[in-house]
């Protein structure tokens, strides 16, 4: 694709880096088939290759208006397109650019200002726990739109004590997700323990930035990666951790990017390339201990669905790995249709785009309801708390069900079942 940016955007590293993106996309238009937006809406504005567009004309000084910020505000950032483009075409860290810029450039109402800057502060904040608690007590009161984002409590049930091991690895404290589920970091360790691996968690480390990231607060997130890089660099350089362990997927995709997103600081680029080496998907992890687990299991589900986050197989590249172990464990996997396709999380997305979010859920569900699954798994929060809205179907992440399958508690949510 031919360019020709603005003077304001040739003289910017941001410009420079879309400049370089934006040379690569060809017009094919393989990118709509794989959409979930564009499925939906039939617009091309809102497809890749119409992102691709706005975004140009930005870049080439066209002023962008309410309308851009609004198709650009509508992709899941799903990166499904990134998976089928010939060329290569790195959309997600264009969009992530054109994002900043239109932002820049056009203030959004304020009812948008004011909902995202509630979604940062309460996301990030300790009083997300108690909040979330009353919200429990409520539920059956508030209207369905919220009670779907409430999930019922799990408890974490007894961790293992008493043992030291050899390896040792480092697990994020995260940030919404020890209040919502903590029963799925408790299953890691467990599970962990159980093939003979530690894991502790660092004080000074928090959420990935992932939230204010994509919530119009790139600069406060790049705080929250440095200070993660601090705390967890020297144990990993000094060898008293061998890999952080990702049981969230879209912040080990997070992570993992760390040095794209800081490639611009000199101090923390290299720093981020050692971390982000170090990162791995909890199924990354249990792989190579697939027979000593399969020696512990205990009666499995007939039929389970697994669920493949967008951040698992679109930005990590980790399609088939949590299949993969749970077939070799001797899951009795139920493959469905359009599974590459986004469930509508996609973050807070569900929350500030809920009609397509709900969409794209239904669609989901009606695609693994056609193989009548015991449960859906799944290895990513967010994922579960949207798809587990629409059904009574159990779901639960990949640790939990192993958890539970190698002797551990049974998940809160397969109690019913």
């Amino acid at each position: 694709m031919q360019t020709n940016l603005a003077s304001w955007a040739r003289e910017t590293d941001l410009g420079q880096d879309a400049d370089e993106i934006l040379r690569r996309c060809v017009h094919c238009g393989f990118c709509l088939a794989t959409c979930p937006t564009y499925q939906l809406l039939g617009d091309e504005r809102d497809s890749p290759r119409g992102r691709i567009y706005l975004m140009k004309q930005v870049l080439e000084g066209i002023e962008p208006t309410t309308a851009t910020q609004t198709h650009l505000d509508r992709c899941l950032t799903c990166r499904n397109c990134e998976t089928t483009c010939p060329s290569g075409v790195q959309y997600g860290a264009l969009v992530d650019i054109g994002r900043k810029i239109v932002d820049e450039k056009v203030e959004r109402p304020l009812t948008q200002r004011l909902s995202r800057a509630a979604l940062r502060g309460l996301l990030n904040s300790p009083l997300f726990g108690p909040a979330l608690k009353l919200g429990r007590v409520l539920r059956p009161m508030l209207p369905e739109v919220l009670r779907n984002k409430v999930p019922q409590a799990r408890p974490a049930g007894a961790l293992p004590s008493g043992k030291s091991h050899a390896r040792q690895v480092l697990m994020p404290l995260g940030c919404v997700q020890p209040a919502m589920m903590p029963s799925i970091d408790a299953a890691t360790v467990r599970v962990l323990d159980a093939v003979g691996i530690g894991a502790r968690m660092v004080a000074g480390a928090g959420c990935c930035g992932a939230i204010n990231f994509h919530l119009d607060a790139q600069d406060a997130a790049l705080d929250q990666m440095r200070a993660n890089i601090d705390a967890w660099l020297p144990l990993l350089d000094s060898g008293e951790a061998e890999h952080i362990v990702m049981n969230a997927s879209g912040c080990g995709a997070m992570v993992k990017e760390y040095a794209h997103h800081l490639r611009h600081d000199p101090d923390y680029v290299v720093k981020a390339l050692r971390v982000a080496d170090k990162t791995c998907d909890v199924a990354e992890i249990l792989a190579p201990h697939a027979a000593q687990l399969k020696a512990m299991l205990a009666d499995l589900p007939q039929r389970a669905a697994f669920h493949p986050p967008c951040t698992l197989q679109h930005w990590q590249g980790l399609r088939g790995a949590s299949e993969r172990l749970l077939a070799d464990l001797g899951f009795d996997l139920q493959p469905f249709s359009e599974s590459h396709l986004c469930c509508g999380s996609a973050g807070t997305y569900n929350m500030l785009q809920p009609e397509i979010a709900t969409r794209l859920r239904d669609r989901k569900l009606a695609n693994i309801g056609k193989t009548q699954p015991d449960l859906i798994a799944a290895g990513n929060l967010g994922c579960m708390t949207q798809i587990g809205s629409g059904t009574d179907t159990p779901i639960v992440h990949t640790v939990e069900l192993l958890d539970w399958a190698t002797g551990g508690p049974k998940p809160k949510a397969l109690e019913r079942g």
